[in-house]
């Protein structure tokens, strides 16, 4: 019988599946720091199997997890792998004392309801008295209205006041009506989630991160608005006001550019 590696000595490194994955996906480094928020030299030492940045394996679960969803990765496998590598999951807490500690808490304490009985009726007994007085006290002045003479002709209605008119909702026809003078760009994930980047003519990140299906996000400059898209076929886009013919391919990173004169021109 031959001794040899087992499949698992086979698998390839976490590191270099993250890598492999995200070059795949046509990101960089850079990009999938700014996405997950993950500091670019972390993003490298794991890439090269090098977990001692990430200040502790429960941390270092964390960023595997992160890193993976942002490239389109299931990460359950990875941190399997990242467990059977690195002593498996801590042990939990076990239950006992917590069970121990339920039981020699003292019982709450109780309300008193005789006293809150007692203080309603007082209230009830109280609150009938005053109504009593009170309309024996409005009596004579009510027939004394009544049998005197007839009641002041001056008296001012009641005026009523036009309610104001509630203002407009704006709706998402509105991107229809873009202005002449700036450039919008729409953007709705229809057909899946996709990570984009959207950034003005002076380079000002306006948006980074992931669109989920069935959200949009919408953009305007005065000049141009640059964009990077993770999954480009998950996305329609609009440009002041009208819709992007071009068909894109499902998982198609695309960087595109637009400007006032577009979709024309774009």
């Amino acid at each position: 019988m031959s001794i040899g590696n087992s499949p698992e000595d086979d698998r390839p490194s976490i590191g270099r599946v993250l890598q492999q994955t995200r070059i795949a996906a046509g990101l960089t480094v850079e990009e999938v720091s700014i996405s997950t928020r993950v500091r670019i030299p972390i993003v490298h030492a794991i890439e090269e199997d090098d977990f001692s940045r990430c200040g502790g394996d429960v941390y270092t679960r964390g960023h595997i997890r992160t890193l993976a969803r942002a490239i389109g990765l299931d990460p359950v496998p990875l941190v399997a792998q990242f467990d059977d590598e690195h002593g498996g999951r801590p042990v939990p807490t076990p239950a006992a004392p917590l069970f121990e500690a339920e039981r020699i808490r003292s019982e709450p304490r109780r309300p008193n309801w005789t006293a809150a009985m007692v203080a309603a009726i007082v209230a009830v007994v109280g609150f009938v008295g005053f109504t009593l007085f009170s309309g024996e006290d409005e009596r004579p002045s009510t027939a004394q209205v009544a049998e005197g003479s007839t009641a002041d002709k001056t008296t001012p209605k009641p005026t009523t006041t036009k309610p104001s008119d509630p203002k407009p909702v704006p709706s998402e026809s509105a991107i229809a009506a873009a202005p002449l003078d700036k450039v919008t760009v729409k953007l709705s994930a229809v057909q899946g989630k996709s990570w984009i980047s959207a950034k003005d003519h002076n380079g000002r990140l306006l948006f980074d991160g992931l669109l989920l299906q069935g959200q949009s996000k919408t953009f305007q400059d005065k000049e141009r608005i640059d964009l990077v898209l993770g999954d480009a076929g998950a996305i329609e886009l609009f440009v002041n006001g009208k819709k992007v013919q071009d068909r894109f391919e499902p998982g198609q990173v695309e960087r595109l550019s637009y400007t006032k004169g577009d979709p024309e021109a774009g």
